[in-house]
Formats: structure tokens, sequence, C-alpha cells
């Protein structure tokens, strides 16, 4: 599932269908587990948020203490419709890439905040909802060891290449951890997680 919430650099979305075909082509046991796609337009909440990942703006500290790329209320929103559509496939899992470990400080990204929801989820739509979040506790480093443990070199290559986490959408460098400007908080975080896996993994 993913979601189209107005985002400045909409190249996250076209990295997530590469994605999820190589993982279909190169793991076809997964591929049969991931049921139908789903692509939900979430427009408004672009429209009504003033941040650097919806409009030109500079990536900074904001007043309040939070970095300008915190879309407020982003993760909530994105828990209930996924919660929505659970319910109507009856499933009880809800798998988010969360992490509190080294972020960016949000507050929706928190273990307390995804506890809370899992709570208000089950009880608004009466339903004994799960929501895993493998990664919370996982430094970018572990999250790269967790993906050669989990299909070796093949799956760390797709991340490697195929995934976007770059805040400036950059996609024309690829460096050794993966496509991104270099400079931007998220690729800051990305190239020190792979430098730590692979010094961890070196011989």
């Amino acid at each position: 599932m993913a979601f189209d919430y107005g985002q400045r650099h909409r190249i996250e979305l076209a990295c997530r269908e590469r994605v999820r075909a190589e993982i279909v082509r190169r793991f076809p046991r997964w591929g049969e587990r991931l049921g139908a796609d789903h692509l939900l337009d979430l427009g408004v909440l672009g429209r009504i948020s003033d941040t650097a990942l919806t409009r030109e703006a500079a990536i900074a500290l904001g007043e309040n203490g939070l970095p300008t790329t915190f879309v407020p209320g982003r993760n909530l929103v994105f828990l209930t419709f996924a919660a929505a559509l659970a319910y109507r496939r009856d499933a009880k899992h809800l798998v988010a890439g969360m992490c509190e470990t080294d972020f960016s400080g949000y507050p929706d990204c928190r273990d307390d905040t995804l506890k809370a929801m899992q709570v208000a989820l089950n009880l608004g739509m009466d339903r004994r909802f799960v929501v895993e979040t493998p990664l919370m506790w996982l430094d970018k480093a572990a999250t790269w060891a967790l993906a050669e443990r989990l299909g070796g070199g093949e799956l760390v290559e797709i991340i490697r290449v195929e995934t976007h986490s770059c805040y400036l959408g950059e996609r024309s460098t690829l460096h050794e951890w993966g496509h991104g400007c270099g400079t931007c908080p998220a690729c800051e975080l990305r190239a020190k997680g792979w430098r730590r896996y692979r010094d961890a993994s070196a011989p």
C-alpha cells in the first residue's frame, strides 16, 4: 500500500513500483503473499500541509524544534486508511516502517505514538489490529543487516538501488549506499548506516 499525499518528490511513488516488481520477480514466495496493490489518493493532506516535503521550502529546524520535513498527521492518517482497508480485507496486522532509534525527530514515528494509535484503531473500528513496527528499535546499520538476513545480497541490492529516501528527490547520482543528494538529513542517515553496516560485515 502506498499514499499519494501531494509530496514534492513523486519519485518515491515510481520507486515503489520497481521495488515491488523486483521483489515479486526475485522472491516469488514473498510475491504470492503481497496480495493486491493499493495506491490511495490523500492529496488533501499535501494541500493543508506547509512543510518542506509538500512545498518549496528549505530543510531546516523549525521554531518548534522539529524539522521542516515533518508532515503533521501523516503517519496517523496513513495508519487510519490502512486499517480501513485491512477491515475490508479482514486483515489483522498493519506493518509500518517507523523507527525511533535514529530518525529525524518526527513525533508520529515514536513507539508511544504507534501504541496509542493501535489502541485508537481497535476501539474505533471494534477490531483487534496489531500495528507491527519491526524497525522501531533498529538503527540504519541494523536495518541493512536485517535485509541481508532476510533476502541476502539480492534484497540488499534492491534496497540500495531501487528505494528512495532523499528529501530533495535526487536520483542522478548512485552512491555506494543508494541514490540521493548526499547532503540532506535523510541521505546522511542512510549513508552513515550503510558505512556502519559494511564495516561490521567486512572480514
